[in-house]
């Protein structure tokens, strides 16, 4: 086991909080990134940085093979985004059906979401597979080579993707002016 971060994660399933502390900090803002991926609109990616955290700390020990470690804290990532996304589903249901006003329920209405939103919006609409490569380059920077290691995916597909996804907004950005 030459990989300093597979040694990190051995020691961190032993109970060794300053190894599990040293892979949170190496991997935060990456668990942040994928976040704001699968985040629902409106939600607090913090929160959900929080969340993730608290559960690694809870399941270090079920993670069995500790070269999977990136795979398993972005399945904790991705679970923990969309179940806000199930509740925040959930809640503006809710709030859809008490509304006296049907102009809250109407996504095409200014007052119910702002304009600036919009794009945003249309990000978060394209399919999973192309806005995590979007989303991690637009928001961390991140190169296409890094987003493939980090996805683990080839690069050309993260070029693919990223360039579908790119053209999906431009069309989305066309049908929204008419």
């Amino acid at each position: 086991m030459t990989d300093p971060t597979e040694a990190l994660v051995t020691r961190a399933r032993g109970g060794d909080r300053e190894a599990l502390a040293s892979l949170w900090r190496e991997h935060r803002a990456w668990v942040a990134a994928v976040a704001l991926a699968y985040a629902p609109r409106g939600a607090d990616v913090e929160d959900l940085v929080q969340d993730v955290a608290a559960k690694v700390i809870q399941q270090i020990q079920t993670l069995r093979e500790s070269h999977k470690w990136r795979p398993w804290l972005r399945a904790i990532t991705m679970n923990t985004a969309r179940s806000a996304a199930r509740s925040e589903r959930a809640r503006r249901a809710t709030r859809a059906l008490r509304a006296d006003d049907d102009t809250l329920a109407d996504p095409k209405n200014p007052t119910a979401r702002g304009d600036a939103s919009g794009a945003l919006e249309r990000v978060l609409a394209l399919p999973q597979e192309y806005r995590e490569p979007l989303l991690l380059q637009a928001t961390r920077g991140m190169t296409q080579k890094q987003i493939a290691e980090a996805l683990e995916i080839p690069e050309t597909t993260v070029e693919t993707r990223l360039a579908r996804a790119r053209r999906m907004l431009r069309e989305q950005n066309l049908e929204h002016q008419r």
